[in-house]
C-alpha cells in the first residue's frame, strides 16, 4: 500500500463522516419543523413525533441505500 492509497483512503472515510454528521444535522432540524436559521417555520402543521419518526426512517433508508 503506497501513500497515496492511504491519503485516498483517510479522505474518504474523513468526506464519509463529515457527509453523515450533515445530513443527521439537517434531517434533525427539519424533523423538530424549524428552517435553516432555527427560527420555527410558520404553517407547519406536522406533530413533532411524525416528523421525528420520519427523520429516523430516512435515516434508515440512507444507510440502507449506501451498502
Amino acid at each position: 500500500m503506497n501513500a497515496n492509497q492511504l491519503i485516498s483512503m483517510f479522505t474518504r472515510l474523513v468526506a464519509r463522516r463529515a457527509m453523515n454528521w450533515g445530513i443527521n444535522k439537517g434531517l434533525g432540524t427539519l424533523s423538530r419543523g424549524k428552517g435553516a436559521l432555527g427560527k420555527p417555520v410558520p404553517g407547519t402543521r406536522r406533530n413533532d413525533a411524525q416528523m421525528q419518526d420520519l427523520a429516523r426512517k430516512m435515516r434508515t433508508l440512507s444507510r440502507l441505500t449506501g451498502r
